[in-house]
């Protein structure tokens, strides 16, 4: 019984060894020195910034596709309410309010 691989090579105990497919990367001379000193694997390092990546993008995509909807639904936002908005966004950001001492 004979096997074809569509990808791989044989190996010396006859079963088909499989790589993944390789891209050479270039880094910025600080990237490729930092990931050396901390000895860090750079391949796995490389393909978990990948997907956060095109995952990171993917919700982007997503998230402008549900704005275009809710406009076409509900129309653009006031000026009153893109204002509004912005100041809850910017104290959301700036952390928790603390209480006064009275």
């Amino acid at each position: 019984m004979a096997t074809v691989p569509t990808r791989g090579r044989h190996s010396d105990l006859g079963c088909i060894v499989r790589r993944m497919p390789r891209m050479q990367v270039y880094l910025p001379e600080d990237l490729y020195r930092a990931v050396k000193d901390k000895r860090l694997a750079a391949s796995e390092l490389l393909q978990e910034a990948v997907r956060s990546e095109l995952r990171r993008r993917e919700l982007l995509s997503e998230t402008d596709r549900y704005l275009d909807e809710l406009v076409t639904e509900v129309g653009e936002p006031s000026a009153t309410a893109v204002a509004r908005a912005e100041t809850l966004s910017r104290r959301i950001r700036s952390g928790p309010r603390r209480a006064q001492a009275s």
